[in-house]
């Protein structure tokens, strides 16, 4: 909030991060392993005194100064540059914290790019031992780089004790940071027999092409199984809530985990093809499989990683809007546009409900979400909601969902951002509500508007519930995760449970019979000139055994082109679903 926003509402600032950073891991991780390999690599060709290694070595090196030095150098450029607009405070407070540990890891790179041009362009001209040294050089200096990085990145997740103290070896020294160095070591050292897969595809001898494919495999298998247990142990260390979302509380995390389990699954299959079953199918299509692959697994882990840091990006210090947790109390007693440093309105009130609300989307939702991007756009996320419930929904969103930061703001500012999103974005009608219903309501009716209007309209609680029995709304109550993962469980007493669920049975005109069945009521009025329910001269249910839901519903809107030639259900929507309920009902032997 001390900085301006830099807004691409279809596009989103977090999936710009996501496509330069995860290509640039995922070089640079082969930066690291793969000098280890060229070294290895070398020394295999001298012990066994084979020019046909050593020559594959050279032209090996020359794809690794390359795609490392060249495309390596401008991704990790472009981090810099777009977290600097994205994210300036948490980029300020990285600066700031370890600008003694960046000023290490450079002359560290410094080294790798000295190293490995002279590791390339003296291959064979330098005597074999002194090029082993200025390989070792290299691999040490760029596994250096890693172990500074490695300490500044797990800082985010967990921060440990600089949040009490601000040192900065407590930040470094976090609590994820031996963990995480040992997996992305043996993940580099993966990479590095993954990239060789490519070289080595184009390579004409075939038994050399052989030899390097099978050794190649070996870096990728063994890495690939010491990457598990340093893996674990990684996931085990994680903050609590980190944790939880990482095992699947966050349904985007639990998606991008299942990608990141198929690239493993092809990247394992494919090396134990090339090692052991059949590596003469070595082509230049399978090395760019596994490749992409290895590319899925990568991206999966540094989107898991980073979405788990989620309500945060410093865990327990900034949220991922830049709101300072210990700044929230103030902000939300004094108003978030009072404080906010870059917006142009700086109180909401009832005549400016949409530039305010604008100007908070901006600050404290867009770093998140986009309106009608591929980054969860909230013209998905609200679609189901009114305004009253949306302002619900916003002053209770982090205790419901927790990987959402708490509004910051008072009540003034929470209804502007309401009547934004529904009237500016979703295009809505916005009803400002009387006095709530909770006077004339029972108990299971209060409850329902207090927990779940905040997502669901009574109205598609009601239709997704209409061939419900109160039994099975009552288990769905103790199911709701299982039911939609994005739902999270209902915290309630069973006593509460209950009520909710008669209530949910009475809007279809249940047990407390407190709303008349409209679809019966459309069903005399059009239906029963002609049809009779089960008996009579025309039965109409006999002929709709079988029929879904859909069916139905659809089959109200071309009644004219059914068998029998009928003409056209003169009713509106709304009186189309409840007569769809009504035969659903009757159909199930539910009709009461």
């Amino acid at each position: 909030m001390n900085y301006p926003v830099w807004y691409l509402p279809d596009i989103g600032g977090g999936i710009l991060i996501a496509l330069i950073s995860i290509v640039h891991v995922f070089l640079s991780h082969f930066a690291v392993g793969g000098g280890l390999y060229l070294v290895l690599a070398e020394r295999k060709g001298l012990r066994e005194n084979n020019p046909a290694i050593l020559e594959f070595t050279k032209k090996h090196a020359k794809f690794f100064m390359l795609v490392t030095m060249v495309m390596g150098g401008i991704t990790g450029v472009g981090i810099w540059f777009i977290i600097s607009l994205v994210n300036p405070s948490a980029t300020s407070v990285l600066i700031h914290t370890f600008v003694f540990g960046w000023a290490t890891e450079w002359v560290f790179f410094l080294v790798e790019i000295v190293a490995i041009f002279v590791f390339y362009y003296c291959f064979g001209s330098m005597d074999s031992k002194t090029h082993q040294v200025v390989g070792w050089i290299y691999f040490i200096a760029a596994w250096l780089s890693l172990f500074v990085i490695n300490g500044i990145i797990g800082f985010m997740l967990t921060p440990g004790g600089w949040i009490v103290d601000g040192s900065f070896w407590s930040g470094f020294f976090n609590p994820s940071f031996w963990p995480s160095l040992f997996f992305r070591t043996f993940v580099s050292l993966m990479l590095a027999g993954v990239y060789a897969f490519v070289t080595t595809a184009f390579l004409k001898d075939a038994h050399l092409k052989l030899t390097m494919t099978r050794y190649s495999a070996r870096w990728v298998l063994l890495s690939l199984l010491a990457a598990v247990p340093s893996g674990y142990w990684y996931l085990s260390i994680l903050p609590n809530q980190a944790r939880i979302l990482v095992e699947g509380a966050s349904p985007t995390i639990r998606m991008t985990v299942q990608y990141g389990l198929a690239g493993v699954i092809f990247l394992l299959a494919g090396t134990l093809i090339l090692l052991l079953l059949k590596p003469t199918c070595h082509t230049k299509a399978v090395s760019f499989i596994v490749l992409v692959s290895a590319f899925l697994f990568m991206g999966a882990f540094e989107w898991t990683r980073e979405a788990s840091r989620r309500p945060y990006v410093i865990d327990g210090f900034m949220y991922s809007n830049s709101v300072l947790e210990k700044d929230l109390e103030e902000i939300t007693r004094e108003g978030f546009l009072h404080e906010a440093r870059w917006v142009s309105t700086r109180e909401a009130r009832a005549d400016n409900q949409l530039e305010a609300g604008r100007e908070i989307f901006r600050n404290q939702c867009y770093a998140c979400h986009t309106v009608r991007g591929i980054n969860n756009p909230i013209v998905v996320r609200t679609a189901a909601m009114d305004y009253a419930a949306l302002v619900n929904y916003l002053g209770r969103m982090h205790d419901i969902r927790y990987f959402m930061p708490p509004f910051a703001g008072n009540e003034a500012e929470r209804k502007a951002l309401a009547y934004f999103v529904i009237k500016g974005i979703q295009g809505k009608d916005v009803t400002i509500p009387k006095a709530q219903r909770k006077q004339s309501m029972s108990e299971g009716g209060v409850l329902f508007l207090s927990h779940c209007t905040i997502c669901h309209p009574e109205s598609l609680v009601k239709s997704r519930s209409a061939t419900w029995d109160q039994k099975k709304i009552r288990w769905a109550l103790d199911n709701l995760n299982r039911l939609q993962s994005a739902m999270p469980n209902f915290q309630g007493t069973p006593e509460e449970k209950d009520q909710i669920a008669a209530y949910i049975y009475s809007l279809q005109g249940g047990a407390d019979k407190e709303n008349h069945n409209e679809g019966e009521e459309v069903f005399e009025k059009n239906c029963a000139i002609c049809h009779t329910l089960r008996e009579g001269a025309n039965p109409l249910l006999p002929k709709l055994k079988g029929w879904t839901r859909e069916r139905l519903r659809s089959s109200l809107d071309m009644l004219q082109k059914l068998k029998g030639g009928m003409p056209p259900l003169d009713a509106s929507n709304e009186e189309k679903d409840a007569l769809t309920t009504f035969l659903y009902r009757a159909l199930e032997g539910e009709l009461r």
